[in-house]
């Protein structure tokens, strides 16, 4: 009999839920904003969200099939979240070659090519979203207008959402930033979601409300969102205190972009965060610090999926330093 042990590939959970339950809990606590965009954004938002998930249950099943030769992982439910995710940050009505080389960029190249679901170190869905972005950012910063053309494939009205709104008027010179607010939606608009944006990230309400299930089903703990969305309105309240002319109150930043959808479906992936309690709180102050000083001073009015995909880079030394206490310690 051989004495190897052998120690598989994360996520480690003590707990009687499987890697596969906990995955369809997280597109459970996700089906909330995904059917509110649905009605925003219409037809464009479904046949995006069916492209990106069927896509990447393809090349899952394809590559691990022809190319790997190693058995298929389908039901494990991995494939299916991040199509969903994929589809959540990108806008709708955008075009489908498009969502289909982010699928397999995802798949492909940020996930199998690193052995799978345990051993990838990015999140599968956001670096395609960063490939996107970085390879079409005309199409990925082109964004439909809440209820416009719903039944339209293409030729929807688009416009610049909130954040982009400010940062272009803010780089025209010095503007208060108190008369444009005037411009934008309501607060009780970006709330529910009745604003421009990726089909995933535009009602904070239904996101939080996903995430408070998660918090209950135990999928996630507190640390990684209460970490980041407490380092985020800690900076950005004192910027709005130093200056309420050029730097917007620490709500409007809760509630518009991909927070929501960051803190508590991005940066909690299991795989890519770190393992110890106080690694999660300095994982998650680090993906707010960061997002806030990119949506400051960077070139882009959006910052989180940037800020997450870094500090995934840090994982390994956040755990090295940081370590789970050994058992029987």
């Amino acid at each position: 009999m051989s004495n190897n042990i052998i120690v598989s590939g994360s996520p480690h959970v003590q707990t009687e839920e499987t890697v596969s339950k906990m995955m369809y809990h997280v597109v459970i606590a996700l089906v909330p904003a995904l059917l509110l965009s649905f009605w925003v954004f219409g037809i464009s938002a479904f046949v995006v969200t069916v492209v990106a998930v069927a896509s990447c249950l393809a090349f899952e099943y394809l590559i691990q099939r022809f190319v790997l030769k190693v058995p298929t992982t389908l039901n494990d439910g991995s494939a299916l979240l991040t199509g969903i995710l994929l589809a959540m940050n990108i806008p709708a009505g955008f075009p489908i070659w498009m969502v289909l080389i982010g699928s397999l960029v995802a798949i492909g190249i940020a996930k199998l090519s690193f052995g799978g679901l345990g051993s990838n170190i990015f999140n599968p869905a956001l670096v395609a979203r960063v490939f996107l972005l970085i390879s079409f950012p005309v199409h990925m910063t082109r964004w439909p207008e809440a209820f416009a053309n719903r039944m339209s494939l293409s030729d929807a009205t688009t416009g610049a959402t909130p954040l982009g709104y400010l940062k272009e008027e803010l780089r025209e010179g010095n503007v208060n930033i108190q008369d444009l607010m005037d411009s934008l939606p309501q607060y009780s608009d970006m709330l529910y979601g009745f604003m421009g944006g990726s089909i995933g990230e535009i009602s904070a309400l239904a996101l939080l409300a996903g995430g408070i299930y998660l918090l209950w089903k135990k999928v996630i703990t507190w640390h990684i969102p209460g970490a980041m969305l407490g380092s985020i309105i800690v900076f950005s309240s004192i910027m709005w205190m130093v200056d309420p002319s050029q730097y917007a109150d620490p709500l409007f930043h809760l509630i518009t972009g991909g927070i929501m959808l960051g803190a508590f479906y991005m940066a909690t992936d299991l795989v890519t965060s770190p393992m110890s309690a106080k690694g999660k709180i300095v994982f998650g102050v680090g993906i707010g610090m960061l997002t806030m000083i990119i949506r400051y001073y960077g070139a882009y009015p959006e910052g989180v999926s940037f800020a997450i995909i870094i500090m995934n880079a840090f994982v390994p030394l956040i755990d090295k330093y940081l370590k789970v206490k050994r058992f029987g310690v």
